[in-house]
């Protein structure tokens, strides 16, 4: 397969601060992981400095002009107790945007089949018009309105498994059925969205976990639950917000998930991708907080993308 891995030095600039788990280090991890001879065939694309107009697919200009006030000359400013920003976070944030909306067009102009998008700050909590949950835009969402607007696709896929539910996402398209956004997450915890009777226009999926859940449990709702609803939708393109925090070693969540779990469900993913759109995938970095298990569920997960 040929695989696009978007990165960036830029990523490293959102300064979270100490003691904050969604810290740099994070991608410093999964680039040792990705560095070894086995994922020599990736194709190593520097994220390219997405665009305002890219944004504002899903955000409106006052949300970025309410960040670009907010923006710190030096130190950190917090915009609520759980995200913040400093003075290179923007620049990282926009580069995480051009990463996923260049993996849609270089895979929907089939120069490549799949792509993993390592970038921060990550995105499934921004709401339109709110920073939350260590997230400042919403990437993946952005992806998939991209991918609308410019492909003119009928059917996008957002699969979620981070721990925590993609409240942003599931907001972003709440009422458009053309886009199918399917969820497993730990219940309760936060942000307190994702119930199962949280189904928009018919088009949303939310699958709940229970505290000390572990792969069997995963598998199970998947197999019953997403993967037929996305088999029947149908995807043209599925894109992944891949939280590796469900992770059994994760500090954030009580899913005890391990890397065989992530790579069975890469697996899946891709199964259903090659039925429905030419295994068109865009994988998008969410969270994952411990840097053992984070690096060893990336490389897991991409070395499924590759097809080995």
């Amino acid at each position: 397969m040929r695989t696009l891995y978007y990165s960036h030095p830029d990523f490293l600039l959102h300064a979270t601060g100490a003691g904050h788990p969604e810290r740099p280090a994070r991608l410093k991890a999964i680039g040792q992981a990705l560095e070894q001879a086995e994922f020599a065939k990736l194709i190593r694309v520097p994220a390219p400095l997405g665009t305002e107009q890219q944004v504002t697919l899903i955000h409106p200009a006052a949300h970025i002009q309410h960040l670009r006030d907010a923006l710190p000359n030096q130190g950190r400013y917090p915009l609520n107790p759980d995200t913040v920003l400093s003075p290179g976070s923007l620049t990282a944030a926009f580069r995480a945007v051009g990463a996923v909306c260049d993996a849609v067009d270089r895979i929907m102009a089939d120069t490549a089949d799949n792509a993993f998008c390592a970038i921060r700050p990550p995105g499934h909590h921004a709401e339109p018009m709110q920073a939350m949950g260590f997230c400042l835009f919403n990437n993946i969402a952005i992806a998939a309105e991209h991918a609308r607007q410019h492909y003119h696709l009928q059917r996008v896929a957002i699969v979620d498994f981070d721990v925590h539910h993609g409240n942003g996402t599931q907001a972003a398209f709440y009422h458009q059925p053309q886009v199918f956004y399917a969820s497993s997450h730990e219940m309760p915890h936060y942000p307190g969205t994702g119930y199962p009777s949280e189904t928009g226009a018919g088009n949303i999926v939310n699958v709940p976990l229970r505290a000390g859940d572990t792969g069997i449990e995963f598998r199970e709702k998947y197999q019953s639950l997403i993967l037929p609803a996305l088999d029947h939708f149908k995807p043209q393109l599925l894109l992944v917000s891949a939280g590796f925090d469900a992770h059994r070693d994760d500090p954030l969540s009580s899913i005890r998930l391990v890397e065989e779990d992530y790579r069975w469900v890469t697996q899946a993913l891709k199964e259903i991708a090659g039925r429905h759109c030419q295994g068109r995938i865009v994988s998008v970095l969410e969270g994952g907080y411990n840097l053992k298990a984070l690096a060893a569920s990336v490389a897991v997960h991409v070395r499924g993308l590759m097809g080995q």
